[in-house]
């Protein structure tokens, strides 16, 4: 298991992402990597399933139609590894990408297959979060979540399809997926706004 510092992941991140949006979804996504891993009993590792989130969009903003295929070239010249390279572009398995070609990358370990499966959600969780008075995830219910992700019309970016299908990769009911999800993200909101108050 390869390691990369998370001052230097941070940088790295920051060379190609200048976008206030795109970070604070690195930092969320890095954020709910750590919660699963020590939910999930990978405790020791919360670190690198952190490292892994917060990179899985290094390629996205400079390279929207390539995204998942210019990131291998991106963090092997700062000599991140491999097992780290694989991770990131799995979280595109399946999905073509702008230039017309499909990620054949499979997601095989079960921090992949998180990736995979919540990195779609976090995004649709923040949204429902903004439209509330409160704008945090905090005080909101399962029931209010699940309203949103059946309303077709609501984050229609979020891909709906892309997060049944994490929830089959992992093997789990589609609401065991929401509930830890919005759990994660309710635990990891101070530290998220915190991490993003830094960057202003």
């Amino acid at each position: 298991m390869s390691y990369i510092a998370r001052e230097d992941a941070v940088q790295l991140l920051k060379k190609y992402n200048k976008d206030p949006f795109h970070i604070q979804h690195a930092y969320t996504v890095e954020a709910v990597m750590k919660w699963y891993a020590n939910e999930l009993g990978y405790g020791d590792d919360a670190e690198y399933w952190g490292i892994v989130g917060l990179l899985h969009d290094i390629d996205f903003e400079l390279y929207p139609e390539e995204h998942c295929l210019k990131a291998p070239e991106l963090l092997r010249e700062a000599g991140v590894g491999e097992d780290i390279i694989h991770s990131v572009v799995s979280h595109g398995y399946g999905i073509t990408v702008g230039c017309g070609t499909t990620i054949d990358i499979e997601p095989v370990h079960e921090m992949e297959k998180v990736l995979f499966a919540a990195d779609e959600l976090t995004g649709l969780i923040w949204a429902a979060a903004l439209m509330r008075p409160s704008k945090s995830t905090k005080d909101m219910e399962l029931k209010s979540l699940k309203k949103k992700y059946k309303s077709k019309g609501f984050a229609a970016g979020c891909s709906r399809e892309v997060i049944q299908r994490g929830a089959d990769q992992l093997g789990w009911e589609l609401e065991k997926l929401l509930t830890m999800t919005l759990e994660a993200m309710k635990a990891s909101e101070d530290l998220i706004n915190a991490e993003c108050a830094q960057q202003q």
